[in-house]
Order: C-alpha cells, then sequence, then structure tokens
C-alpha cells in the first residue's frame, strides 16, 4: 500500500466504508459508469454524516439546494470509485486474503487497539468484520492501482531537488555586511520557558551548547534549543550586518572569524552569547539548512506534487473514456 498522506486523504474520499443502509428507502440508480451502476441506498449511505452536518448547519432556507449540490459530490465521488474498480479489474490487479490481513492488523496497530475491541466498534458503528475486510480489500485494490499507474511513472530529478534547494532554502547575503547567527543565554529575567535563570545557570547553559557548537552540532538546532533570545525561533538568524551597525561586543567577536566559524562566549551586562559567521563578502549565498540534511525531505515533497498531479490526470482521462450518466 502506498503511505503517501495525500493518497490516503483521496482514497478517504472515494472509499468511506458502508454504514447501516437506511430504513425505508426506496432504491433507484442515480448514475451509471460503464456497466456498472450507482443506487441511492449508496449516495444516502456513504453521505449520511456529511448530509448530517449540513443539515445541522445550513438555514432552511438554503438547505434544499446545499443538500442537492453535496449529493452531486458524492455521487462523483462514488464515480471515481467505480471508475477505479473497473480499471483494476482491467488490468488485473487483484488482492490477497492475506494482504487484507495485513492491512487490517496496521489499522489496529495505527489505534493502538486490540481485535477484539476494534471488531467492537465495528458492531457499534453498524458494521460485521466481513463488511469491513470488503472495504480494506477495496482500499488494497485502489492503492495498488495508483501504485502502479502513478507512482511508478513519477521520477524526481536530482536538478529538480537543488532547484527548488536553491529557492526555498539559500538567500543571497547583500552588500559586503556579515551574515551571523547568535546563542544567547540570560539571566536575572524570566526566560520564555517562564523561569527566571541564576548567572551562573545560564553560564553553565551556554557553554553546553557552546561546547557542542564547536563539536560540529546543527547551530541552528542548538539555538532552538538553548537560546533565550527571540532569534532562537528562527535558528538563531539574525541577519546581515555592516561593522557599523554591530553592538562592540558582536563586532568584536565576530569580525576576526572566517566563515564557518564560532566566536568565543561574550559576557554582557544581563546574559552570555556566542556567534557563528555564516559568511561575509558581497554576494554570499547564505542556506537556512545543509544540503544534505533536506535533500529527502524535498525530493519527497517534490514526489507528493508530482504524484497528485498525475492521479489527477489519470483519473480525468478515464473518466473521459467511460460512458458516465447521471440520472
Amino acid at each position: 500500500m502506498i503511505s503517501r498522506p495525500y493518497l490516503f486523504a483521496i482514497l478517504f474520499m472515494l472509499l468511506l466504508p458502508l454504514a447501516e443502509s437506511l430504513a425505508n428507502v426506496v432504491d433507484r440508480s442515480v448514475a451509471v459508469v460503464n456497466n456498472d451502476t450507482i443506487t441511492l441506498s449508496e449516495v444516502n449511505e456513504i453521505g449520511k454524516s456529511f448530509f448530517k452536518k449540513i443539515a445541522d448547519e445550513t438555514p432552511p432556507n438554503e438547505l434544499a439546494e446545499t443538500l442537492q449540490q453535496a449529493r452531486r459530490k458524492v455521487i462523483d465521488k462514488l464515480i471515481d470509485k467505480k471508475l477505479m474498480l473497473q480499471e483494476a479489474k482491467k488490468l488485473g490487479v487483484q488482492v490477497s486474503d492475506q494482504e487484507v490481513e495485513t492491512a487490517l492488523q496496521r489499522v489496529i496497530a495505527n489505534n493502538n487497539t486490540t481485535k477484539e475491541q476494534f471488531l467492537k466498534e465495528l458492531t457499534a458503528m453498524g458494521m460485521s468484520e466481513s463488511q469491513y475486510r470488503e472495504e480494506l480489500r477495496e482500499q488494497v485494490l485502489s492503492s495498488k492501482l495508483i501504485n502502479h499507474e502513478v507512482r511508478t511513472k513519477v521520477v524526481i530529478s536530482e536538478e529538480a531537488i537543488h532547484d527548488y534547494y536553491k529557492t526555498h532554502y539559500t538567500t543571497k547575503a547583500g552588500g559586503s555586511g556579515y551574515y551571523i547567527y547568535q546563542i544567547g543565554c540570560t539571566w536575572g529575567a524570566t526566560n520564555p520557558n517562564g523561569a527566571i535563570p541564576s548567572k551562573d545557570e545560564a553560564q553553565e547553559k551556554v557553554k553546553k551548547a557552546h561546547k557542542l557548537a564547536l563539536a560540529g552540532d546543527d547551530f541552528k538546532e542548538l539555538a532552538k534549543k538553548y537560546s533565550d533570545l527571540p532569534s532562537a525561533a528562527d535558528g538563531g538568524d539574525l541577519g546581515s550586518f555592516q561593522q557599523d551597525e554591530m553592538a562592540p561586543y558582536m563586532r568584536d567577536a565576530v569580525i576576526k572569524l572566517n566563515p564557518g566559524e564560532v566566536s568565543s562566549i561574550v559576557e554582557t551586562e544581563d546574559g552570555f552569547h556566542f556567534f557563528k559567521l555564516v559568511s561575509s563578502g558581497e554576494g554570499q549565498i547564505v542556506a537556512s539548512e545543509p544540503y544534505e540534511s533536506v535533500k529527502d525531505q524535498i525530493r519527497e515533497k517534490l514526489m507528493q506534487q508530482a504524484m497528485e498531479r498525475r492521479f489527477s490526470d489519470w483519473l480525468q482521462s478515464i473518466r473521459e473514456k467511460a460512458y458516465i450518466h447521471i440520472l
């Protein structure tokens, strides 16, 4: 099964589990999809909670039209479901009993419950284990189909990852300024955690952070964890300064550094600080995160975006070839 969050969202809409049939409803066909039909009872069952929410929240004079629009949305989702199941059958995509059992065990584990408790909850919802297994079978089937028709045909190039990184993770330091990160531990005043550290506590804390920074730990993560300054939320990122824009204690600590180096600890009247010089000089490119640390994350994001587009195009192409008639 594909475990992509956006695909789960799609499948949730396409494959909502069927609730108990509405009583005293005369069934009829509401749509034809190739050789399959969609019935009124299917629409009512799948849209039951959706329709109830609309009825509870919509003004009476708008209810009829709003419900009609909602029913059309449910019918459209059921059409997509029928088309996907038909396509799976055409391609010979099948699901074994073992795959259904594996999917059931995964659902139970994700809900942090036992099988007995899970089945009890299903019963309370008006659904039997066999009905739920059939719903799981359809979900696994659709996931396999999407994996076959969409995921395997999406390739994210290294060039695309680099382009995204340059756009979203790097900036150009203007002028001949000094681009600086800072960590500061204050004392004698309430810090963001609500504590009032003593001078000794602040000094001990900054020494620990400084030692880790010198050892090569990620400076921005250290700032978020140890710094008491407002810049901590941005990983200690202060941006770019000219020499005459810096406080004397900052300037004295920074101007002797080479890019990438960490300063010694500087004491001020209410705290202890140290800095990292990211870059100096005109036209320097400053990265907010190392490329290798975010490469996989970028690849995943681009993959999701590409799969969403391809899934939408693929489903639309199936719709265009199908006979669909809403009654």
